[in-house]
């Protein structure tokens, strides 16, 4: 049957087309979709911030249409209204915008400057001059510059909180938390509900830490029945459960009510009130004062609740306990006290906890837990990121004071002169320290057998979430960690530094102790040789180097050679060609058993050649291997051989870049003390040329002479043509930005008119190696022009040759 032509409608609203809202196809489309009216076309763009149609690919052009009585020349009174009206809107734009930026940059950073000047005080005068002391102009932009600190340390201590909490809701509470909670619900429970169905059964228990002994989830998986889900544990209180079933269907079906009315572009309007723009009343209006207030609020509670309290706390615990002189003397006052608060407050929530949940108050027992896992956590990340790399740091440095003739008097002295600095120093150097040892590990879990560094976490595992340990696992197994890697570490320390130190000092007497003391009159100035070192020795060494490949490839000789002396292979690698073999071999087997069967075992094939693959494609936590006799002492030896290695790694490494690097400076500055980084980065720099040099030698060999030859040639030539580029590249334009430096900026401002300034070339060029490169950096972040492509080609090109 014909049906009736229909009639045209808009294709963003699919309405008809009225005499107040025609419609119109301002497009090349064809058909039903190319009315339009103007306002949804208008909507449209603004949502989709484009010009075009997303079709036909039509730029929309948009034309003004004039009344027509409307006159050729506007009246004079018209253009001035219109420009007066301008004046004003510009007038009431910088009005608003001047509020906008005093409201977010200076009443927010002084206000929380000024309270928490106020709280922390200790007098009660301090809190009724508060108000006076707001409207203070003393001190504004010290305060304003305390107050953004502050306010940062709030802000991300709030959205800390936000983030412990998305992680206790998607990864479970602990069980110790969840176990007091299930039991009433158990006991009202349906008493002939099959277990899993009212909680969830297994599948939704909270996972216990990864990385753990078998032993130790073993509780985990023998607890009692848990929560279905985690999450509705935490929002909902008991006595909700019980009289909220009615509410929560009226609720469900109020949403699917409102899902059935649901407007996109409403939606639309919704989410484009949440911006950034409207937030901080970019947007021109004044709702951003209210944002303003609460988050002056917030600040203020966060202060009070997660620095006034612990701090007072702590601070009368260790008044109480005569610590005071001990804890004034560390000149960190503030911050030790702040942690015996925390940690006091920890102790106390466990306590309440365990109080509460004698008498069955399970609300309160439940958020001094939630309470007690937020300290808890936050120490625990002050202790892993903080203590231990501080730690680290100063072990590193008492382990090496021989090496720079220092002793422990000195690090005192200037403890005392500049306490944070010299802290802040020894947990960078820590944190380093940390973090190359991991990077280590991670090189040796690519070499070695999967399961043989089973007592270290692995950092890259997918399952590793840090977080959730510290959540789930209690404190004496973090403790037990925490003493297992000082120890570690310590050792470390001691067998790579202060035993090599000791044994250099035994052998060659005067080779000790490095010097790094700066000298000023010295020939050749320490500011080029640090911008030498820093931009050019260094940064070839790491970008064109191939260090972790040669260092990979030491650590698989070593492997194999100790695999082999002592009868380790499989325990260290594995058999990896009997596996692979296997693995074909058991999948053949499953494919000719599937041909043979008519109706095959769907499970046990599926997980058979399940297992098969993942033999193929790698071994899975663990790879099984051949157990030789006298295991334990054939890993004592292993122990001790790999001990030995490290000694010998850590004396190569602490003479030979240091006395290459020293033979060669004695060419150029004669008998003058040079600083030992300056030497050690020359002769690792040589020494990784040298390595270089008789590994590409090492694989020309096999293709015969005449290659080599060829290669030598082709070699000799890109080298010639690379020293040419590279003295006009890195030797003359770097001199000439540094002397148009020097003659333009340095010079006016440093050398009177009646005097002549003196020029050092090592310095201009030095100072012109920073600056070609801070140009080069600038222009590859701007716009494209030929300078900007001119440098990308040079790039590209200097890539290729790498690769």
């Amino acid at each position: 049957m014909d049906t009736a032509e229909e009639a045209d409608i808009c294709r963003v609203c699919r309405s008809e087309g009225t005499q107040d809202k025609p419609l119109y196809h301002p497009c090349v489309c064809t058909g039903s979709i190319k009315f339009i009216h103007q306002e949804c076309l208008v909507q449209w763009l603004k949502h989709s911030r484009k010009e075009y149609c997303e079709l036909c690919k039509h730029r929309f052009a948009f034309t003004p249409i004039y009344s027509p009585d409307m006159p050729s020349r506007l009246p004079v009174q018209d253009i001035f209204a219109g420009l007066v009206t301008s004046i004003g809107t510009a007038i009431r734009y910088w009005f608003h915008y001047t509020l906008v930026a005093f409201a977010w940059l200076g009443v927010v950073p002084l206000t929380a400057c000024r309270i928490y000047k106020c709280l922390f005080t200790g007098s009660v005068s301090s809190l009724l001059t508060l108000p006076l002391d707001m409207l203070s102009t003393e001190n504004l932009l010290a305060d304003c510059l305390q107050g953004c600190f502050v306010v940062t340390c709030t802000l991300c201590a709030f959205i800390s909180l936000v983030w412990l909490r998305e992680q206790i809701v998607h990864g479970g509470a602990p069980l110790w938390l969840e176990q007091n909670q299930q039991q009433p619900a158990n006991a009202a429970g349906p008493p002939n509900e099959a277990p899993g169905q009212g909680n969830g059964g297994a599948e939704n228990q909270p996972m216990p830490a990864p990385a753990e002994p078998p032993g130790e989830n073993a509780a985990a998986a023998e607890a009692p029945d848990l929560p279905a889900d985690p999450a509705e544990e935490m929002e909902l209180d008991n006595d909700d459960e019980e009289d909220g079933g009615a509410e929560d269907v009226a609720d469900a079906n109020n949403g699917a009510q409102d899902d059935m009315n649901w407007n996109a572009l409403e939606w639309d309007r919704a989410a484009e009130e949440l911006t950034w723009e409207r937030m901080l009343g970019l947007d021109g209006s004044l709702v951003f004062l209210e944002h303003v207030f609460w988050v002056v609020s917030l600040n203020t509670l966060f202060i009070l609740v997660f620095a006034f309290c612990p701090y007072h706390i702590g601070h009368f615990s260790v008044v109480g306990l005569g610590f005071e002189e001990y804890v004034r003397a560390s000149h960190f006052e503030g911050l030790i006290t702040t942690i015996v608060g925390y940690v006091l407050l920890a102790i106390t929530l466990i306590v309440c906890h365990g109080l509460a949940a004698l008498v069955r108050f399970q609300r309160s027992r439940r958020l001094l837990g939630v309470c007690y896992i937020v300290v808890k956590v936050s120490l625990l990340v002050v202790v892993e990121i903080g203590v231990f790399p501080l730690i680290c740091g100063w072990w590193l440095d008492i382990c090496s004071l021989e090496m720079f003739d220092a002793s422990l008097k000195d690090r005192e002295l200037s403890f005392e002169s500049a306490p944070g600095t010299t802290m802040f120093l020894h947990w960078l150097v820590g944190m380093v320290y940390v973090f190359y040892f991991a990077s280590f590990i991670l090189l040796l879990r690519e070499v070695l057998r999967p399961g043989v560094l089973w007592f270290l976490r692995n950092l890259n595992d997918p399952d590793f979430n840090p977080v959730q340990e510290m959540i789930h696992l209690p404190i004496y197994r973090h403790l037990r960690r925490f003493i297992l890697s000082v120890v570690v570490f310590g050792s470390i320390v001691l067998l790579m530094l202060w035993l090599p130190i000791r044994i250099i000092k035994h052998i060659f007497p005067s080779f000790l102790p490095y010097n790094v003391m700066l000298y000023s009159d010295a020939p050749v100035s320490e500011l080029s040789l640090e911008l030498l070192l820093l931009q050019v020795v260094l940064p070839a060494l790491l970008e064109q180097g191939h260090t972790r490949q040669w260092l990979k490839g030491l650590v698989r000789a070593w492997t194999v050679t100790a695999g082999y002396l002592l009868d380790l292979h499989s325990y260290l690698l594995g058999d990896q060609e009997d596996n692979e073999n296997n693995a074909n071999q058991q999948a053949n087997n499953i494919n000719q058993q599937a041909r043979n069967n008519a109706i095959p075992v769907v499970g046990e094939g599926l997980h058979a050649a399940h297992q098969a693959i993942l033999q193929q494609g790698g071994p899975v936590g663990f790879q099984p291997y051949h157990r030789p006799m006298k295991f334990p002492l054939r890993i004592v030896l292993l122990i001790l051989f790999m001990c030995l290695t490290l000694l010998l790694a850590s004396l190569v490494c602490l003479t030979l870049p240091v006395f290459t690097g020293r033979w060669l400076m004695s060419f150029w500055t004669g008998s003058a003390k040079i600083h030992e980084l300056y030497t050690a980065a020359c002769g690792l720099y040589v020494c990784w040329l040298s390595i270089r040099a008789i590994t590409v030698l090492l694989a020309w060999m096999p293709q015969g002479r005449r290659v080599i030859l060829l290669k030598v040639q082709e070699w000799t030539l890109m080298i010639m043509k690379t020293l040419i580029v590279a003295v006009l590249l890195a030797g003359v334009i770097p001199l000439l930005l540094g002397l148009l430096f020097e003659l333009v900026i340095v010079a006016p401002l440093r050398v009177p008119l009646d005097q002549t300034p003196l020029f050092y070339p090592w310095q201009d060029w030095a100072l012109g190696v920073l600056h070609a490169k801070i140009i080069a950096a600038i222009t590859l972040m701007g716009p494209q022009w030929w300078l900007k492509t001119v440098i990308e080609q040079a790039s590209v090109c200097q890539w290729n040759q790498e690769h």
